[in-house]
């Protein structure tokens, strides 16, 4: 055979030198693209979990909610309805059955004659709340942490749940122990906790005290959430309030730098501005801290007062002393200082990054004028011959009897915590 000759086997080789150089040059052409194609999967298998940044739960559709077992018929809203009343299945217990309500809560050991005010129940249109069961919410809690932080209104709210839910454990197996800001409901054969944490502000300020916090010339502190946000690091269910301190009638005092300055620089903002800086802070600890696939965030809206009848058509100098039934104008809506503070709440949980329940309560309970503490309460100093003398001055229409209206929060909170 005629060997090949040099020419020929350049003739030959040349086909695949061709395809060698395309696929180089397509490579550096596309070399960016093609890395990340081939680069991505091994980049989430190797970058470890904790640095991976969750995707927000509201960003994505049909998404079942940490703690959610159901869902809220379609269409149904639990915070619009009215109350009817209920014979049967109201109270939920007994006063003298929960040792937790603070003397300040507990209306018929003070006296209060009558007890209408127990037996209403909040009847959402066209739906129904999912019936309270305390057994399963121990089981769902079992292991975890849940903590309300706030005011003494917050606080109502967690003993309330406390008395809802005590009940079930037995005696040997729960505590409550107080640890300055901090008070722990303990469930030990479910290893769980229901907590309240002391902040009327949420941020850093002059009323932080737990126990001395009664100050009129009330100063927050800008930007300040971490001195109290180490305490809630780690829990499961956060629920969240904070209005009644803000409301002073006067501009806030906001101080930019430490309290421990000697020389303090305080400005003053108004209210509703004072108040949107607050929530800013407490939401962007939220976004940071808290993981929407494992933790659940709650608000509480503003806790209404009825410190003057004639907001509702009652007599000129009355308040909410000697009312014993809900007002039934659907339209009612109280002072206009609210719908300031609702319209702060509306606009920056909008904002949010990660999913915050509001629990809107603040409707709902503008008709219970019948249900707050009023007279019947311990007093934290003697009251003068004066006062006795016309209990409408001395009438307590910021906090509620225990048991009450803040059962229905929780009732709602169980609403919208396992079937949201």
């Amino acid at each position: 055979m005629k060997p090949m000759s040099s020419s020929a086997r350049r003739t030959r080789v040349s086909p695949y030198l061709l395809t060698l150089c395309f696929v180089i040059f397509v490579s550096l052409l596309y070399w960016e693209d093609l890395s990340c194609i081939f680069r991505q999967p091994f980049k989430d298998v190797q970058r470890p979990e904790r640095h991976r940044k969750p995707i927000p739960l509201k960003e994505k559709e049909n998404v079942v909610l940490p703690f959610a077992v159901g869902r809220t018929d379609e269409g149904c809203d639990v915070f619009a309805g009215s109350w009817v009343p209920d014979e049967v299945s109201r109270p939920f217990y007994q006063e003298r059955e929960c040792p937790y309500i603070q003397p300040q809560l507990t209306c018929e050991e003070h006296g209060r004659p009558d007890k209408g005010y127990q037996k209403w129940r909040w009847q959402p249109h066209g739906c129904s709340l999912p019936r309270f069961n305390a057994t399963f919410m121990w089981e769902m809690l079992r292991g975890k942490r849940m903590m309300f932080v706030g005011d003494s209104l917050n606080r109502g709210q967690f003993v309330s749940l406390v008395c809802l839910l005590h009940r079930v454990i037995p005696e040997n197996m729960k505590s409550m122990e107080t640890y300055e800001s901090l008070t722990v409901f303990r469930a030990e054969n479910f290893n769980a906790t229901i907590e309240f944490y002391w902040a009327p502000f949420l941020v850093e300020s002059n009323s932080d005290n737990a126990v001395i916090h009664r100050v009129t010339d009330r100063i927050v502190r800008a930007g300040s959430i971490k001195k109290h946000a180490r305490h809630w690091k780690g829990v499961d269910i956060l629920v969240f309030n904070t209005y009644l301190w803000w409301m002073t009638g006067m501009k806030m005092k906001i101080l930019r730098g430490s309290f421990q300055d000697e020389i303090k620089d305080i400005i003053q903002m108004e209210t509703e501005d004072a108040y949107r800086m607050a929530l800013k802070s407490m939401i962007k600890w939220v976004e940071k801290n808290m993981d929407p696939h494992k933790t659940r965030v709650f608000f509480t809206t503003m806790s209404p007062s009825h410190e003057k009848s004639k907001e509702w058509g009652g007599a000129a100098g009355g308040n909410c002393y000697n009312q014993t039934t809900p007002l039934e104008d659907p339209t009612y809506w109280g002072s206009s200082a609210s719908k300031g503070i609702m319209r702060v709440i509306s606009e920056e949980i909008r904002k949010m990054k990660v999913p915050i329940t509001v629990i809107n309560i603040t409707q709902l309970s503008h008709y219970r004028k019948d249900a707050h503490t009023s007279i019947y309460k311990k007093q934290w100093s003697p009251l003068t011959p004066e006062q006795l003398a016309n209990p409408v001055s001395y009438a307590d229409c910021v906090h509620w009897c225990l048991p009450g209206l803040q059962d229905t929060w929780n009732d709602l909170l169980y609403a919208r915590l396992f079937y949201p």
